[in-house]
């Protein structure tokens, strides 16, 4: 476990930094908030983090407060990673630098690794009121959990359950969404996002 570096300024920002600001550690947090993951999983969603910086940032959060780890019971028996409460609480941090940063997006490069759930916390902006949302992308599917005050923010793969609105959308609309050049009401309203369900989510999106 390495030292905790510090800015040793007086300030909430730079506190805040001294725990949060090393490469990596934000969107090890923005991983978490799908629940608990195994190392090799968090690998896998994080391209470009070697597996010794990884492992050096989970053992730091875990001494800040922000993960525990444990162990699954048989048959499973592996480590997982999981957000504490104070952990969560970066939540909002991570869409409010999701919004800061959505115009520097751009068009999206080749080089760009991307995954479906990236899209859940924007979408999460995007949406008002409770219920459980499944999102259907050519990338895949995931789901977000509207309004949540404790647990996973969203999830991978389809819903758990029958959600309060299904969402299918293309790249085209997520990218111009996350940018902010396209709100999700004009796009449900243009026809590019299709909407199903009974739920309120579903009603609120179509008439609006």
């Amino acid at each position: 476990m390495s030292p905790r570096r510090s800015y040793d300024q007086y300030c909430s920002a730079a506190r805040a930094l001294d725990v949060v600001g090393d490469r990596w550690t934000l969107l090890i947090v923005r991983e978490l908030l799908s629940g608990p993951r195994r190392y090799t999983d968090l690998h896998a969603d994080l391209p470009g983090v070697s597996t010794d910086v990884l492992a050096s940032r989970l053992k730091d959060m875990e001494r800040d407060g922000l993960t525990t780890r444990r162990r699954l019971p048989p048959p499973g028996a592996a480590f997982v990673y999981e957000l504490t409460a104070r952990g969560r609480e970066l939540l909002p941090v991570l869409q409010a630098l999701g919004t800061w940063g959505g115009p520097e997006l751009g068009a999206r490069r080749p080089t760009d690794a991307v995954r479906a759930h990236w899209f859940a916390l924007p979408l999460l902006r995007a949406l008002d009121g409770e219920g459980l949302v499944e999102v259907r992308l050519e990338e895949g599917d995931f789901h977000v959990y509207v309004g949540a005050q404790d647990g996973p923010a969203y999830g991978e793969g389809p819903a758990p359950r029958e959600p309060d609105a299904r969402l299918v959308l293309d790249s085209e609309v997520w990218g111009a969404v996350g940018r902010g050049e396209l709100s999700l009401a004009d796009a449900v309203r243009d026809g590019r996002v299709e909407v199903t369900g009974d739920g309120t989510i579903a009603k609120v999106l179509r008439e609006a």
